[in-house]
Parts: C-alpha cells; sequence; structure tokens
C-alpha cells in the first residue's frame, strides 16, 4: 500500500528520531501535555495526524490501521529519515507494528503507550456494543474513557477528551479504525521479532494494562520490556507526562 504525506510537525532537532502515532480518541494534539516535557535537544519526535483526524480530517482513505502505517512511512519519507523508532498509542501501537514489518531495516525500535497488540482487540458482544454505539453517542465515548482511566477523573477532565474526539475524529474514520484496530490478527508474524520494545502502561488501566501486555507483546518480542506508570490508566501522555518523557528520552537515546 502507498501511503501520503499528512500533516504533522515535529518537536525538537536531536539526533534519536521518532514518529509518533495517536489513540483512537484524540488527534495528535493529544499529546500536548508530553510535549512540554520532552527533551528535544536529545530526540526529533514527528507527531501526525491520522485521516479523518484532526488537520487531516477532511483526508478521504480505508481507515486502517496498514493505511496508518503507509502514511507514517510516507511522512518519514518526506522529513528523510531513513531510520527512527516508532511510538504508538493505543491503536497507534498496532499501526507502529505494521511499520516495523513494512520497513524492518528503518524501524530501529517500537514504544508501545497503552498498546493494542498485533492480536487486535477482540470484543465480547457487550464491549462491541458500547464501542459501536460510541462511534454515533458521545455518552458513550465518556463512559470508555471513564472506565478505561479507572473512574479517577472529574467531570472538566472527561469533558475535555470526549469533546476533542467528536470535534477532531469523523465519525467514518473513527468507525472504520475501531474494526481495524479490535480485529485482524497478525501476531505470528511477529513473533520472535529481535526489535528492542518498550512497553508503557497505566497501574489504573483495565483493559491494556500489565496482564494485557504480558499475554500478549511481552510473549512475541523477546527484547520487550514493560513499565508501569502507578498515577496514570489508559492515557499516560495526558495522565503522567512529565513520568512517559523521561522513560522515552532514556529508552529512545540509551
Amino acid at each position: 500500500m502507498s501511503g501520503r504525506v499528512l500533516p504533522y510537525d515535529v518537536h525538537g532537532d536531536g539526533p534519536a528520531r521518532a514518529l509518533v502515532l495517536h489513540n483512537w480518541f484524540g488527534d495528535r494534539e493529544s499529546f500536548a501535555p508530553l510535549r512540554a516535557h520532552l527533551d528535544g535537544a536529545a530526540a526529533s519526535y514527528a507527531f501526525l495526524d491520522c485521516r479523518g483526524y484532526g488537520e487531516a480530517l477532511d483526508a478521504d482513505g480505508d481507515f486502517t490501521m496498514e493505511e496508518v502505517a503507509a502514511d507514517a512511512l510516507a511522512v518519514a519519507d518526506d522529513l528523510g529519515w531513513d531510520s527512527f523508532s516508532v511510538v504508538g498509542h493505543s491503536m497507534g501501537g498496532k499501526a507502529a507494528q505494521l511499520m516495523l514489518l513494512a520497513a524492518p531495516e528503518r524501524v530501529r525500535s517500537l514504544v508501545g503507550v497503552s498498546p493494542v497488540s498485533a492480536a487486535g482487540f477482540p470484543l465480547d458482544e457487550g464491549s462491541r456494543a458500547l464501542f459501536t454505539g460510541a462511534v454515533e453517542e458521545p455518552a458513550l465515548r465518556r463512559a470508555i474513557i471513564d472506565h478505561t482511566t479507572g473512574g479517577r477523573h472529574d467531570e472538566a477532565w472527561l469533558d475535555v477528551l470526549v469533546d476533542r474526539s467528536v470535534q477532531r475524529s469523523t465519525t467514518a474514520a473513527f468507525r472504520s479504525y475501531l474494526a481495524s484496530w479490535s480485529g485482524p490478527d497478525f501476531h505470528e508474524r511477529v513473533r520472535g521479532n529481535p526489535t528492542p520494545v518498550l512497553l508503557v502502561v497505566g497501574a489504573h488501566d483495565p483493559a491494556l494494562g500489565a496482564a494485557a501486555m504480558e499475554a500478549t507483546w511481552l510473549r512475541w518480542y523477546p527484547n520487550a520490556r514493560l513499565e508501569v506508570l502507578a498515577d496514570a490508566g489508559h492515557y499516560p501522555p495526558e495522565e503522567a507526562p512529565a513520568e512517559l518523557a523521561r522513560l522515552l528520552g532514556d529508552f529512545l537515546t540509551g
């Protein structure tokens, strides 16, 4: 699949390079709290919007993880980056692995932040109804965010994430990405891959926390390690940005 260069911007000009892929509920603006803590002298971080999100709101497409991966590689080409790491938050973690499979000679390492695995995220009947309903109903988006952060945040915090999700993504993209990140299983293609992997999860994430990593990523990537953030749920870039920035910087420049 050939990708296209979507809107992106680069934070920092350091020698370590990383492409950063956002989650299902947020465009690249969701990384704003994290960016405030990143050391731009040590690394360069390219933040991009997926089709149907943020500044790429009007970009048409199939809205699949394969398409996200192809577009991110096109951004790397546009930047002139021959090698780089990939940071993927939640659904972005699944797309990051497809980038590794598509360009193994270019992807130096992966960072999965509360990441969906190569097996997808199987949904039982009740969960599928909840997530599918969230495409059209903001209240269900709110319920998902509240649950996956352990019910620890106030109304104002939840309002910010829900409003951004509604305003900065199209329903077509939101619906199709759900099918793509939850569905296809390609874990046999990554089993045994020696690429260095850092996994960062929140202690209050009941969906993609430590147990989920132990059952998936840590079984398939022999050079993966796990860090658990005590004060975060599913959204470490917004819940624990300083600690996540430290872990990212140490891993990418180590």
